[in-house]
Protein backbone atom coordinates (compact mmCIF):
# COMPACT_ATOMS: atom_id res chain seq x y z
CA UNK A 1 0.00 0.00 0.00
CA UNK A 2 1.89 3.25 -1.03
CA UNK A 3 2.04 5.80 1.91
CA UNK A 4 0.08 9.69 1.18
CA UNK A 5 2.17 12.51 1.96
CA UNK A 6 0.54 15.16 3.98
CA UNK A 7 -1.26 17.96 2.14
CA UNK A 8 -0.54 21.60 2.33
CA UNK A 9 -2.16 23.51 5.23
CA UNK A 10 -2.67 26.03 2.95
CA UNK A 11 -3.81 27.76 -0.59
CA UNK A 12 -2.10 29.80 -3.28
CA UNK A 13 -2.62 33.26 -1.80
CA UNK A 14 -0.02 34.92 0.35
CA UNK A 15 -0.83 35.70 4.07
CA UNK A 16 0.91 37.32 6.40
CA UNK A 17 -0.63 35.35 9.27
CA UNK A 18 0.80 31.42 7.91
CA UNK A 19 4.18 30.30 6.58
CA UNK A 20 3.50 29.42 3.34
CA UNK A 21 5.99 29.12 -0.16
CA UNK A 22 8.67 31.48 0.90
CA UNK A 23 9.67 32.40 -2.98
CA UNK A 24 12.82 34.50 -1.58
CA UNK A 25 13.54 31.16 -0.25
CA UNK A 26 13.39 28.94 -3.02
CA UNK A 27 14.97 31.43 -5.68
CA UNK A 28 18.19 31.34 -3.25
CA UNK A 29 17.59 27.56 -3.10
CA UNK A 30 18.09 27.17 -6.49
CA UNK A 31 20.84 29.53 -7.67
CA UNK A 32 23.20 28.22 -5.07
CA UNK A 33 22.25 24.82 -5.89
CA UNK A 34 23.17 25.42 -10.01
CA UNK A 35 26.50 27.44 -8.34
CA UNK A 36 27.41 24.06 -6.40
CA UNK A 37 26.97 22.00 -9.20
CA UNK A 38 28.44 24.20 -11.48
CA UNK A 39 31.49 24.24 -9.17
CA UNK A 40 31.44 20.12 -8.51
CA UNK A 41 31.71 20.52 -12.43
CA UNK A 42 34.33 22.44 -12.50
CA UNK A 43 32.18 25.20 -14.88
CA UNK A 44 32.60 28.95 -13.97
CA UNK A 45 30.26 30.48 -16.16
CA UNK A 46 27.08 29.49 -18.54
CA UNK A 47 25.23 31.32 -21.29
CA UNK A 48 21.89 29.47 -21.02
CA UNK A 49 18.85 30.03 -23.13
CA UNK A 50 16.48 27.51 -21.97
CA UNK A 51 13.24 28.66 -20.79
CA UNK A 52 13.60 26.15 -18.03
CA UNK A 53 16.47 26.56 -17.26
CA UNK A 54 16.47 30.46 -17.19
CA UNK A 55 13.40 30.62 -14.63
CA UNK A 56 15.10 27.91 -12.53
CA UNK A 57 18.70 29.98 -12.57
CA UNK A 58 17.14 33.73 -12.44
CA UNK A 59 12.98 33.04 -11.56
CA UNK A 60 11.85 35.11 -14.22
CA UNK A 61 9.66 33.95 -17.11
CA UNK A 62 9.51 35.59 -20.36
CA UNK A 63 8.67 35.34 -24.26
CA UNK A 64 9.35 31.23 -24.69
CA UNK A 65 9.93 31.54 -28.83
CA UNK A 66 13.75 30.09 -28.80
CA UNK A 67 17.19 32.13 -28.00
CA UNK A 68 15.03 35.32 -28.00
CA UNK A 69 16.24 35.47 -23.96
CA UNK A 70 19.33 34.38 -22.26
CA UNK A 71 21.05 34.78 -19.22
CA UNK A 72 25.09 34.56 -17.92
CA UNK A 73 25.67 32.56 -14.90
CA UNK A 74 28.37 32.47 -13.12
CA UNK A 75 29.50 29.82 -10.54
CA UNK A 76 30.94 33.50 -8.74
CA UNK A 77 28.92 36.44 -8.53
CA UNK A 78 25.69 37.73 -9.38
CA UNK A 79 24.26 36.85 -13.07
CA UNK A 80 23.34 39.02 -16.11
CA UNK A 81 19.85 39.17 -17.73
CA UNK A 82 19.66 39.51 -21.40
CA UNK A 83 16.04 40.55 -21.48
CA UNK A 84 13.72 40.42 -24.77
CA UNK A 85 12.35 44.00 -25.91
CA UNK A 86 9.39 44.94 -23.74
CA UNK A 87 10.05 42.88 -20.81
CA UNK A 88 13.50 44.69 -20.66
CA UNK A 89 11.78 47.89 -20.33
CA UNK A 90 8.87 46.16 -17.47
CA UNK A 91 10.53 43.92 -15.37
CA UNK A 92 13.82 45.45 -13.53
CA UNK A 93 11.93 46.94 -11.12
CA UNK A 94 9.71 43.57 -10.96
CA UNK A 95 12.59 41.25 -10.26
CA UNK A 96 14.63 43.23 -8.29
CA UNK A 97 16.88 39.99 -7.09
CA UNK A 98 18.37 41.00 -10.57
CA UNK A 99 20.80 43.52 -10.58
CA UNK A 100 22.36 43.36 -14.35
CA UNK A 101 20.35 44.03 -17.20
CA UNK A 102 20.75 43.59 -21.03
CA UNK A 103 19.12 43.54 -24.23
CA UNK A 104 19.23 40.23 -25.86
CA UNK A 105 20.20 40.16 -29.54
CA UNK A 106 18.19 37.82 -31.19
CA UNK A 107 18.06 36.49 -34.71
CA UNK A 108 14.36 34.76 -34.46
CA UNK A 109 15.09 31.28 -35.78
CA UNK A 110 17.19 32.70 -38.96
CA UNK A 111 13.81 34.53 -40.00
CA UNK A 112 15.34 37.69 -41.33
CA UNK A 113 17.42 35.57 -43.67
CA UNK A 114 21.06 34.38 -43.42
CA UNK A 115 23.15 37.65 -43.47
CA UNK A 116 21.05 39.41 -41.03
CA UNK A 117 21.11 36.82 -38.67
CA UNK A 118 24.95 36.65 -38.74
CA UNK A 119 25.40 40.23 -38.27
CA UNK A 120 23.44 40.14 -34.96
CA UNK A 121 24.84 36.80 -34.00
CA UNK A 122 28.14 38.95 -34.17
CA UNK A 123 27.07 41.56 -31.56
CA UNK A 124 25.89 38.86 -29.55
CA UNK A 125 29.25 36.99 -29.21
CA UNK A 126 31.10 40.31 -29.12
CA UNK A 127 28.87 41.05 -25.78
CA UNK A 128 29.46 37.92 -24.52
CA UNK A 129 33.31 38.18 -25.19
CA UNK A 130 33.46 41.71 -23.37
CA UNK A 131 31.49 40.22 -20.74
CA UNK A 132 33.63 37.12 -19.77
CA UNK A 133 36.86 39.05 -20.71
CA UNK A 134 35.98 42.01 -17.89
CA UNK A 135 35.40 38.76 -15.37
CA UNK A 136 38.72 37.08 -16.04
CA UNK A 137 37.02 33.99 -17.70
CA UNK A 138 38.00 34.77 -20.99
CA UNK A 139 39.71 31.18 -20.83
CA UNK A 140 37.44 29.19 -19.13
CA UNK A 141 34.86 26.71 -20.62
CA UNK A 142 31.82 28.14 -21.34
CA UNK A 143 28.86 26.21 -20.89
CA UNK A 144 26.19 26.38 -23.39
CA UNK A 145 22.47 25.53 -23.76
CA UNK A 146 19.46 26.15 -26.17
CA UNK A 147 21.46 28.32 -28.84
CA UNK A 148 21.38 27.32 -32.39
CA UNK A 149 24.58 26.75 -34.65
CA UNK A 150 24.94 30.25 -35.71
CA UNK A 151 25.20 31.01 -31.84
CA UNK A 152 27.81 28.97 -31.51
CA UNK A 153 29.55 29.56 -34.70
CA UNK A 154 29.51 33.27 -33.69
CA UNK A 155 30.92 32.93 -30.58
CA UNK A 156 34.06 30.97 -32.07
CA UNK A 157 34.61 33.50 -34.55
CA UNK A 158 34.95 35.71 -31.27
CA UNK A 159 37.59 33.98 -30.12
CA UNK A 160 36.26 31.31 -27.89
CA UNK A 161 37.51 27.53 -28.44
CA UNK A 162 36.11 25.92 -25.34
CA UNK A 163 32.08 24.91 -24.54
CA UNK A 164 30.42 22.39 -22.05
CA UNK A 165 26.97 21.20 -22.33
CA UNK A 166 24.77 22.72 -20.09
CA UNK A 167 21.99 20.17 -20.11
CA UNK A 168 23.62 17.59 -18.01
CA UNK A 169 24.68 20.67 -15.05
CA UNK A 170 21.27 21.74 -14.78
CA UNK A 171 19.90 18.14 -14.62
CA UNK A 172 21.71 17.37 -12.06
CA UNK A 173 21.16 20.88 -9.95
CA UNK A 174 17.26 20.61 -10.65
CA UNK A 175 16.59 17.19 -9.63
CA UNK A 176 17.00 17.84 -6.00
CA UNK A 177 13.58 20.08 -4.88
CA UNK A 178 13.90 22.17 -1.43
CA UNK A 179 10.28 22.28 0.60
CA UNK A 180 9.10 25.28 -1.17
CA UNK A 181 9.36 23.54 -4.39
CA UNK A 182 7.43 20.14 -2.83
CA UNK A 183 5.38 22.72 -1.83
CA UNK A 184 4.70 23.96 -5.32
CA UNK A 185 4.38 20.55 -6.91
CA UNK A 186 1.65 19.55 -4.30
CA UNK A 187 -0.47 22.74 -5.21
CA UNK A 188 -0.04 21.76 -8.22
CA UNK A 189 -1.31 18.13 -7.40
CA UNK A 190 -4.11 19.96 -5.37
CA UNK A 191 -4.89 21.98 -8.75
CA UNK A 192 -5.40 18.70 -10.90
CA UNK A 193 -7.16 16.53 -8.36
CA UNK A 194 -10.04 18.91 -8.97
CA UNK A 195 -9.69 19.27 -12.85
CA UNK A 196 -9.89 15.12 -12.88
CA UNK A 197 -13.01 15.48 -10.79
CA UNK A 198 -14.69 18.03 -13.20
CA UNK A 199 -13.65 15.44 -16.32
CA UNK A 200 -15.04 13.29 -14.19
CA UNK A 201 -18.38 15.08 -14.05
CA UNK A 202 -18.41 15.46 -17.79
CA UNK A 203 -18.10 12.07 -19.02
CA UNK A 204 -21.23 11.75 -20.80
CA UNK A 205 -21.84 9.38 -24.55
CA UNK A 206 -22.41 11.60 -26.88
CA UNK A 207 -19.86 14.29 -26.40
CA UNK A 208 -16.58 14.29 -28.34
CA UNK A 209 -13.29 13.87 -26.60
CA UNK A 210 -12.13 17.42 -27.89
CA UNK A 211 -14.77 18.64 -25.68
CA UNK A 212 -12.95 17.39 -22.53
CA UNK A 213 -10.06 18.89 -23.70
CA UNK A 214 -12.07 22.40 -22.88
CA UNK A 215 -13.45 21.28 -19.37
CA UNK A 216 -10.00 20.30 -18.33
CA UNK A 217 -8.28 23.69 -19.87
CA UNK A 218 -10.89 25.85 -17.98
CA UNK A 219 -10.64 24.08 -14.46
CA UNK A 220 -7.09 24.21 -14.42
CA UNK A 221 -7.41 28.22 -15.14
CA UNK A 222 -10.76 28.41 -12.56
CA UNK A 223 -8.62 26.41 -10.11
CA UNK A 224 -5.73 28.29 -9.76
CA UNK A 225 -3.30 26.53 -12.43
CA UNK A 226 -0.45 29.01 -14.13
CA UNK A 227 -0.71 27.00 -17.39
CA UNK A 228 -3.66 25.01 -17.66
CA UNK A 229 -3.28 21.83 -19.88
CA UNK A 230 -6.52 20.64 -21.86
CA UNK A 231 -5.04 16.32 -21.86
CA UNK A 232 -4.33 14.41 -24.48
CA UNK A 233 -7.88 11.98 -24.14
CA UNK A 234 -7.45 8.41 -25.50
CA UNK A 235 -10.91 6.28 -25.80
CA UNK A 236 -12.84 3.56 -26.87
CA UNK A 237 -10.89 1.43 -29.38
CA UNK A 238 -8.41 3.99 -29.72
CA UNK A 239 -6.84 3.81 -25.85
CA UNK A 240 -4.34 1.07 -26.26
CA UNK A 241 -1.42 1.08 -27.28
CA UNK A 242 -1.21 4.49 -26.48
CA UNK A 243 -0.87 7.07 -29.17
CA UNK A 244 -2.82 9.69 -31.06
CA UNK A 245 -5.63 11.61 -28.78
CA UNK A 246 -8.10 14.44 -29.38
CA UNK A 247 -9.38 13.23 -32.59
CA UNK A 248 -12.92 14.60 -32.05
CA UNK A 249 -13.97 10.75 -31.80
CA UNK A 250 -17.42 10.75 -29.71
CA UNK A 251 -17.44 8.37 -26.41
CA UNK A 252 -20.01 5.75 -26.33
CA UNK A 253 -21.51 3.89 -23.88
CA UNK A 254 -19.23 1.17 -22.31
CA UNK A 255 -15.72 2.86 -23.28
CA UNK A 256 -13.04 3.10 -21.18
CA UNK A 257 -11.72 6.61 -21.51
CA UNK A 258 -7.67 7.79 -19.93
CA UNK A 259 -6.43 10.79 -19.99
CA UNK A 260 -2.97 12.74 -19.26
CA UNK A 261 -3.01 15.85 -17.47
CA UNK A 262 0.60 16.08 -17.71
CA UNK A 263 1.57 20.17 -17.76
CA UNK A 264 -0.37 21.59 -15.46
CA UNK A 265 1.89 24.56 -13.58
CA UNK A 266 1.84 25.99 -10.33
CA UNK A 267 4.60 28.86 -10.35
CA UNK A 268 6.05 26.57 -13.05
CA UNK A 269 6.00 23.02 -11.37
CA UNK A 270 4.04 20.77 -13.59
CA UNK A 271 1.89 17.94 -13.00
CA UNK A 272 2.07 14.37 -14.85
CA UNK A 273 -1.43 12.46 -14.09
CA UNK A 274 -3.37 10.11 -15.92
CA UNK A 275 -6.59 8.09 -14.54
CA UNK A 276 -8.81 5.64 -15.97
CA UNK A 277 -12.59 6.03 -16.17
CA UNK A 278 -15.39 3.56 -17.81
CA UNK A 279 -18.75 5.23 -19.19
CA UNK A 280 -21.76 3.61 -18.18
CA UNK A 281 -21.46 0.13 -17.33
CA UNK A 282 -19.17 -1.30 -14.68
CA UNK A 283 -15.59 -3.21 -15.98
CA UNK A 284 -15.95 -6.33 -16.89
CA UNK A 285 -13.03 -9.47 -15.27
CA UNK A 286 -10.84 -8.77 -18.03
CA UNK A 287 -10.36 -4.79 -17.60
CA UNK A 288 -10.42 -5.04 -13.87
CA UNK A 289 -7.37 -7.57 -14.16
CA UNK A 290 -5.71 -5.09 -16.08
CA UNK A 291 -6.33 -2.77 -13.93
CA UNK A 292 -5.06 -4.57 -11.26
CA UNK A 293 -1.84 -5.58 -12.81
CA UNK A 294 -1.18 -1.98 -13.44
CA UNK A 295 -1.72 -0.50 -9.89
CA UNK A 296 0.23 -3.68 -8.63
CA UNK A 297 3.24 -2.59 -11.18
CA UNK A 298 3.17 1.19 -9.79
CA UNK A 299 2.90 0.03 -6.25
CA UNK A 300 6.05 -2.27 -6.69
CA UNK A 301 7.58 0.68 -8.28
CA UNK A 302 6.97 3.01 -5.77
CA UNK A 303 7.97 0.63 -2.58
CA UNK A 304 11.43 0.51 -3.63
CA UNK A 305 11.76 4.56 -3.93
CA UNK A 306 14.01 5.36 -1.03
CA UNK A 307 16.83 7.24 0.01
CA UNK A 308 20.24 4.93 -1.05
CA UNK A 309 18.25 2.65 -3.14
CA UNK A 310 18.90 2.54 -7.28
CA UNK A 311 16.21 2.69 -10.11
CA UNK A 312 18.01 -0.66 -11.04
CA UNK A 313 15.51 -1.94 -7.96
CA UNK A 314 12.54 -0.09 -9.08
CA UNK A 315 12.63 -0.93 -12.97
CA UNK A 316 12.87 -4.67 -11.69
CA UNK A 317 8.52 -4.08 -11.37
CA UNK A 318 8.16 -3.20 -14.81
CA UNK A 319 7.65 -6.07 -17.33
CA UNK A 320 9.92 -6.54 -20.21
CA UNK A 321 8.49 -5.14 -23.85
CA UNK A 322 8.43 -8.78 -24.89
CA UNK A 323 5.49 -9.37 -22.17
CA UNK A 324 3.16 -7.40 -25.18
CA UNK A 325 5.26 -9.27 -28.25
CA UNK A 326 6.89 -6.33 -28.74
CA UNK A 327 10.69 -6.68 -30.06
CA UNK A 328 12.95 -3.99 -27.87
CA UNK A 329 12.46 -1.89 -24.91
CA UNK A 330 12.38 1.01 -26.89
CA UNK A 331 8.49 0.04 -28.14
CA UNK A 332 7.22 0.99 -24.43
CA UNK A 333 10.21 3.76 -23.63
CA UNK A 334 7.57 6.54 -22.24
CA UNK A 335 4.69 4.34 -21.24
CA UNK A 336 6.74 2.21 -19.13
CA UNK A 337 8.95 4.27 -16.87
CA UNK A 338 9.33 6.48 -14.07
CA UNK A 339 10.72 10.05 -14.54
CA UNK A 340 11.76 13.18 -12.03
CA UNK A 341 10.20 16.02 -13.08
CA UNK A 342 10.31 19.90 -11.86
CA UNK A 343 10.18 22.77 -13.79
CA UNK A 344 8.85 23.28 -17.48
CA UNK A 345 8.44 20.48 -20.09
CA UNK A 346 10.35 17.27 -20.45
CA UNK A 347 11.56 14.37 -18.38
CA UNK A 348 14.29 14.75 -15.41
CA UNK A 349 16.75 12.81 -13.08
CA UNK A 350 15.84 10.06 -12.41
CA UNK A 351 14.49 7.99 -15.54
CA UNK A 352 13.41 4.37 -14.14
CA UNK A 353 12.66 1.47 -16.99
CA UNK A 354 14.11 -1.02 -18.53
CA UNK A 355 15.58 0.12 -21.12
CA UNK A 356 18.47 2.04 -18.92
CA UNK A 357 17.90 1.80 -15.38
CA UNK A 358 19.13 -1.84 -15.08
CA UNK A 359 22.20 -1.41 -16.88
CA UNK A 360 22.84 2.17 -15.89
CA UNK A 361 21.09 2.52 -12.54
CA UNK A 362 20.45 6.18 -10.80
CA UNK A 363 20.31 6.57 -6.81
CA UNK A 364 17.05 7.76 -5.34
CA UNK A 365 17.87 11.21 -3.48
CA UNK A 366 15.66 12.59 -1.00
CA UNK A 367 13.89 15.75 -2.46
CA UNK A 368 13.06 14.19 -5.57
CA UNK A 369 9.78 14.24 -7.36
CA UNK A 370 9.14 11.61 -9.33
CA UNK A 371 5.98 10.63 -11.73
CA UNK A 372 5.39 6.63 -12.33
CA UNK A 373 3.39 5.98 -15.16
CA UNK A 374 2.55 2.73 -16.75
CA UNK A 375 -0.69 0.88 -19.09
CA UNK A 376 -2.58 -2.17 -19.96
CA UNK A 377 -4.75 -3.58 -22.49
CA UNK A 378 -5.71 -4.80 -26.03
CA UNK A 379 -5.05 -3.60 -29.32
CA UNK A 380 -8.50 -1.66 -30.73
CA UNK A 381 -10.04 -2.94 -27.33
CA UNK A 382 -9.17 -0.71 -24.80
CA UNK A 383 -6.66 -0.31 -22.50
CA UNK A 384 -6.13 1.52 -18.61
CA UNK A 385 -3.26 3.48 -17.42
CA UNK A 386 -2.23 5.11 -14.43
CA UNK A 387 0.41 7.78 -13.48
CA UNK A 388 1.33 8.89 -10.00
CA UNK A 389 3.74 10.94 -8.60
CA UNK A 390 5.56 10.98 -5.47
CA UNK A 391 8.12 12.98 -2.99
CA UNK A 392 11.38 11.17 -2.25
CA UNK A 393 11.59 11.66 1.79
CA UNK A 394 14.48 10.14 4.01
CA UNK A 395 11.50 7.24 5.08
CA UNK A 396 10.78 6.49 1.36
CA UNK A 397 8.22 7.92 -1.26
CA UNK A 398 4.83 9.24 -0.88
CA UNK A 399 2.09 9.68 -3.06
CA UNK A 400 1.68 13.77 -3.88
CA UNK A 401 -1.87 13.19 -5.73
CA UNK A 402 -4.95 12.70 -4.12
CA UNK A 403 -7.48 11.58 -7.06
CA UNK A 404 -8.44 8.03 -6.44
CA UNK A 405 -6.30 5.50 -8.45
CA UNK A 406 -7.35 2.22 -6.93
CA UNK A 407 -9.45 1.04 -8.92
CA UNK A 408 -11.34 2.18 -12.51
CA UNK A 409 -13.64 5.03 -11.54
CA UNK A 410 -17.29 4.93 -13.23
CA UNK A 411 -18.02 7.48 -14.66
CA UNK A 412 -21.70 9.35 -13.15
CA UNK A 413 -24.73 7.44 -14.80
Amino acid sequence: MVRMAPKLPFGGQSADWQERINYTRMRDYRSQRARQTMRKHGLAVMLEAGPTNIRYLTATKGYDNPQVRYVLFFAEGDPVMFEHDGWFHQMPDQAPWIKDWRIARAWLSGAPGPDASQEEAKVFAAEIVSELKNRGLLNEPLGLGGFDATARDALVAAGLKRFADTRPIMQEARCIKNQDEIACHKMVAAITDGVWFRVWEALRPGIPDTALCAVASAAGYEYGAETAVPGGWRTGPTAFDRGFHASSRILQVGDLVYGSLCGNTYMGYRSCSYRTFIISRKPNAKEKDWYKQLVERLDGVISEIKPGATTADAAKHFPPASSWGYKEEAEVLCSEIGHGIGLGPGYEIPIINRQWSLSHPQVFEEGMVIAIESREGETRVGGVRCEDVVVVTRDGAELIDHFPREEITEAPR
